[in-house]
């Protein structure tokens, strides 16, 4: 059975490139905004998370705690434009998994993924 990938960015151009990344390796589910990741996570039997840090509303940042607190147990990948170090230290310090800097190559987000489900 292939693993299932929630892929959360407020860019829609983003969420169809990471699509076409993740498509012939795993099964997908795109929401573009941190509540609706979250209502997906409610909905649907999730393996990894890729999550955009920059988001408006709610950053991924803030998307991440609402699921700590849930309890939500599954591995977060985040995805960044910015160079904000601030960021990525705060993404880790709650219990990311990684960090991957934008853009990104394909095999270098395939091999993260892969890298996590390894474990």
């Amino acid at each position: 059975m292939r693993k299932c990938i929630l892929v959360v960015d407020d860019d829609t151009m983003n969420l169809k490139r990471t699509r076409l990344i993740l498509e012939k390796h795993y099964d997908w589910i795109l929401a573009k905004s941190g509540e609706e990741a979250l209502e997906k996570l409610k909905q649907e039997k999730i393996d990894l998370i890729l999550l955009d840090i920059a988001m408006p509303h709610m950053n991924g940042i803030e998307t991440f705690k609402h699921m700590k607190e849930d309890n939500v147990e599954v591995p977060v990948i985040f995805l960044t434009a910015s160079g904000d170090e601030d960021d990525v230290v705060a993404a880790l310090s709650l219990g990311a998994a990684n960090y991957l800097k934008k853009p990104f190559l394909p095999k270098e987000l395939l091999d993260r993924i892969a890298k996590e489900f390894e474990r």
